[in-house]
């Protein structure tokens, strides 16, 4: 624990809040009748729908994608008994806002699920930011990813794009900071925020997909790497500790009800 709050001192100690702002979008929701397979027992939560989540990262600097939602090919409005629905497609939730896939200059994925690049190939014009693993994994190797499309992703192949080997200062200046945290696939991320008006603030991938798998420590049993997995809590837990950031759980549906959804922002 000791080296981790070292690193995340000398990692954040020149971090300087710029123009940032960052807007959340409902990208689909997934229910579930039984939640074992997240390493839980059904008693242990009463929680069975989740949000999917889409962010866009405005900063002087460029317009930056985190996660892409489902597939957009599930879009329509939801069937009767459907545990997977995507009723307004993330692209035409950009474009009310003027906004199209060439208006971003980098795209990041927390990991490669199909439930997080789900508009990926959209954004082929972007520069990629991925950890080297997930990349190999995602194109080379995509049994390692369970639950990865490569249909969804395969136009990012041969995009542009920047093979990362750890936590990496998107923009510079320290407001923007991809944290590797892998274990739930070979190279997971989350991401961490410098924001002027709400604070400093994690994304935290599917690091954790409810609270109560947070509280417990538990990690689904389709994690690639389960103790790495546990390593990451605890990096990413001591990152929140240092400097007092609010964490978001991207699939926390009570949480996503309780937030602000673009055209509104954090800033």
């Amino acid at each position: 624990m000791k080296k981790y709050l070292v690193i995340l001192l000398l990692f954040f100690s020149n971090a300087a809040t710029a123009d940032l702002k960052l807007y959340l979008f409902d990208c689909g929701h997934l229910s579930f009748d039984d939640v074992t397979n997240f390493g839980l027992s059904n008693d242990d939560t009463d929680v069975r729908e989740l949000i999917v989540p889409c962010y866009v990262i405005e900063h002087e600097d460029g317009r930056m994608l985190w996660d892409a939602g489902l597939p957009l090919d599930m879009v329509s409005p939801r069937a009767p008994g459907a545990t997977a629905w995507y009723e307004n497609s993330f692209i035409d939730q950009l474009a009310a806002m003027g906004l199209s896939p060439d208006d971003f200059r980098f795209a990041a994925f927390s990991h490669m699920h199909f439930d997080h690049v789900g508009a990926a190939n959209e954004f082929k014009d972007s520069t990629l930011l991925i950890q080297e693993v997930e990349y190999n994994a995602a194109f080379e190797h995509s049994e390692e990813i369970p639950m990865a499309r490569e249909s969804l992703f395969e136009e990012l192949k041969d995009s542009q794009h920047i093979l990362l080997k750890g936590d990496y200062d998107v923009f510079g200046d320290g407001t923007v900071k991809i944290i590797s945290a892998p274990g739930h696939t070979p190279g997971h991320q989350a991401l961490y925020l410098e924001l002027e008006n709400y604070g400093p603030l994690v994304l935290s991938g599917d690091l954790y997909h409810f609270e109560a798998t947070r509280r417990l420590r538990r990690t689904p049993v389709f994690n690639t790497d389960p103790a790495q997995s546990l390593l990451s809590m605890d990096k990413v837990e001591a990152l929140v500790k240092e400097t007092g950031a609010k964490f978001w759980i991207g699939h926390s549906l009570e949480l996503a009800n309780s937030l602000n959804l673009a055209p509104a922002y954090y800033d």
